[in-house]
């Protein structure tokens, strides 16, 4: 296993940067719009990435994070045919083109909430983190443009696209990760009028039996995962073990919280409740191959307050893979 950070370059120097920190894998961000991400296209970006010294593993399907009405193609998590159809279509002609680019990897979000949080709060040394606190959020919030969505309805939607992609990318293989629901939320009754069924481990063990190919797996948030559960110093490990076991982590977001289900802070990595060593090393006694990476990171003072945490984090990542003895 090894370091790898899914943040956008901004320009030449930020590739160089990461070079200069020895975090030689990326999840990389091609230019223009993916409907024009052709194989080309994909094979040039891929070489200007491996200009700098640095391995593209990973690139963003057009399924982000974002809440449902900014997202780029709504209709697969809307459940509208055709034209979630013709959105399929473009996921799995990019799925083609990334390997015959030579990319061997995609990560994705099937997701109507987005990234839910509640508002910024202060951390060590006066930085600013995310937090989600449930008492705090509103308690009658607006529908999504789903309106009233339930957990069948959530499975048909995911299950629709699972089966129309993933046997793309058996063909081709490419390693298909999906992003849990973050975070995670009271069942059945959601939050929007919308259940959550990726926001529990139990809703991850459904998710990866939907496809048995070995393509079909997860971008596993570690951070995202701690805060499904009450105890997360405790429980976290049986979590990473169960979904190692079985070969379907393809990608971890290496992020610490204080806190669990529904009442979290993000921290730094170093001043969380779980023991980050301790699960590095579990990574490394499961064969775990992949990057280990940094989702967010606390907002310190300064002109470059996000690179400057994630510089620290990178910086802490690897010296937990050098002590394991698992590094790559």
């Amino acid at each position: 296993m090894h370091v790898g950070t899914q943040l956008k370059a901004r320009n030449d120097d930020d590739y160089r940067v990461f070079a200069q920190l020895g975090v030689n894998h990326i999840c990389g961000f091609p230019p223009g719009d993916p409907k024009d991400w052709t194989e080309q296209l994909l094979t040039t970006y891929r070489e200007y990435v491996e200009s700098f010294g640095l391995k593209l593993d990973f690139i963003p399907l057009p399924l982000n994070s974002h809440e449902i009405s900014s997202a780029e193609n709504p209709n697969i998590m809307l459940g509208k045919s055709p034209d979630r159809d013709r959105e399929i279509e473009l996921i799995q002609n990019i799925i083609k083109n990334c390997s015959l680019a030579g990319i061997p990897a995609v990560k994705y979000n099937l997701t109507l909430l987005g990234v839910v949080s509640t508002e910024d709060e202060k951390w060590r040394g006066g930085s600013t983190t995310r937090a989600f606190r449930h008492r705090a959020a509103v308690q009658d919030p607006p529908l999504t443009l789903s309106g009233p969505t339930t957990e069948d309805m959530m499975w048909e939607r995911i299950n629709y696209f699972v089966q129309s992609v993933v046997p793309v990318a058996d063909e081709y293989k490419i390693r298909m990760a999906l992003h849990p629901h973050d975070p995670g939320m009271p069942r059945p009754e959601g939050f929007r009028g919308v259940d959550r069924v990726l926001g529990s481990v139990d809703g991850l063990k459904k998710f990866i039996n939907l496809n048995t190919s070995e393509y079909h797996g997860l971008n596993f948030c570690q951070g995202t995962v701690t805060e499904m559960l009450e105890n997360p110093a405790e429980e976290i490990f049986d979590v990473i073990r169960y979904f190692g076991e079985r070969k379907k982590i393809f990608n971890v977001h290496f992020r610490n919280i204080k806190g669990g289900f529904l009442d979290f802070i993000e921290t730094y990595i170093d001043d969380g409740d779980v023991d980050m060593k301790k699960c590095v090393d579990l990574y490394g006694e499961l064969g775990y191959p992949y990057m280990l990476m940094p989702d967010h990171v606390p907002h310190m003072a300064g002109e470059n307050s996000k690179m400057v945490g994630f510089a620290y984090t990178y910086g802490y990542i690897k010296g937990l893979i050098d002590s394991s003895g698992y590094g790559q």
